[in-house]
């Protein structure tokens, strides 16, 4: 099909040009507006995807400094203080992600959303790595009758690449941030104080020391599933990958506990992994929000709305793409007391169907 050029507000920093390369890729005819501060080196990246436009931006004009010209769907790839992307987005009736705002800074697009709902798709992009999170999460959650505990590990290792706005964000969320929410016993509370830390066994079984951290998956998974225990934890170090003489690699651990549809106690344990860190899987889920935004994977484009990636990205097609671009999923052994186990990569191979 075809639309009007995709804008990537931020598309010349690290997951600007991943999601561009993954769009490139799949749909090679699709106009692409690499926007920035820089011009020369929005240019560059747009001169090295092709069929792109390096474009400067503008946050405080209207127009975002574009003009007239005309735009499919706009993604924000930092921390938009202005909201003016949001503001673009539903002047022009075109749809919206971005992917930087904690849990606590939604309320500027939430109000924006609220008071003027039928303007255009309003997707609140930050879930852990935009889908690598959630996604599998929702996907092990089928194996389950009930879903008691859900517990999120998210491994980054300190030689990861991380862009400027991409640094500023975790530090904002990581350090500023004094709270971080978790789902305990079906009521919504504030971690604080020593409660903000605690560790969890990466992919090796090395136990990590990690810190407390709310993203969106945090409610998306509450919401999603019924569990009245879910957390996440964000720990900075070694991954398993490099400890073992390997390059680097991003790890998401997983784990689900509670009773299958017979009401049998039942846990799950296992790994989202790529070996090029945070920034391939980060510009994967963008570029397939995009996609189902704008209709590109084939289907209707999204209606107005409020939405989390996980609510936008096809199971089936996700996991597909995450093997396509290197990334894997590991079963590992539940933490605690033995329990019937179901595999996570049997369930993966179930929902992609014969390859």
């Amino acid at each position: 099909m075809s639309i009007n050029p995709i804008l990537l507000v931020g598309g010349s920093g690290v997951v600007g040009r991943h999601t561009a390369r993954y769009l490139r890729d799949a749909h090679p005819d699709l106009p692409l507006l690499i926007g920035g501060r820089d011009l020369d080196k929005a240019q560059r990246v747009a001169g090295e995807i092709g069929h792109a436009e390096g474009i400067a931006m503008d946050l405080s004009a209207d127009d975002l400094g574009i003009g007239d010209r005309p735009v499919g769907a706009i993604a924000v790839l930092f921390t938009d203080q202005k909201v003016a992307g949001l503001r673009f987005a539903q002047d022009r009736g075109v749809p919206y992600v971005n992917i930087s705002p904690g849990i606590i800074e939604l309320g500027p697009e939430v109000a924006a959303y609220i008071h003027r709902p039928d303007a255009s798709a309003v997707v609140l992009g930050t879930e852990w790595l935009v889908g690598a999170t959630s996604v599998p999460a929702m996907a092990a959650a089928t194996a389950f009758g009930h879903v008691e505990d859900i517990r999120i590990g998210a491994l980054l290792d300190e030689e990861d690449a991380f862009g400027p706005s991409a640094e500023t964000d975790l530090e904002r969320q990581t350090q500023v941030m004094a709270a971080a929410l978790e789902r305990r016993e079906g009521s919504f509370t504030w971690r604080t104080g020593d409660a903000t830390t605690s560790r969890f066994r990466a992919v090796d079984g090395t136990e990590m020391q990690a810190s407390a951290l709310s993203p969106n998956d945090l409610l998306g998974l509450s919401m999603a599933t019924g569990a009245p225990n879910v957390r996440f934890d964000l720990a900075i170090g070694v991954s398993s990958s490099r400890r073992a003489g390997e390059p680097l690699s991003a790890e998401i651990l997983i784990e689900l506990s509670g009773t299958d549809h017979e009401e049998n106690p039942l846990a799950m344990r296992f790994a989202v992994v790529h070996p090029g860190g945070q920034m391939p899987l980060t510009g994967l889920g963008v570029a397939m929000v995009l996609e189902s935004l704008t209709g590109l994977g084939g289907q209707a484009p999204t209606p107005p709305g409020l939405y989390f990636p996980c609510q936008l990205l096809d199971t089936g097609a996700y996991f597909a793409r995450l093997q396509q671009i290197g990334g894997s999923i590991i079963d590992l052994e539940p933490d605690g007391e033995s329990r019937k186990m179901v595999s996570m990569e049997q369930i993966v191979a179930d929902v992609r169907g014969p390859t």
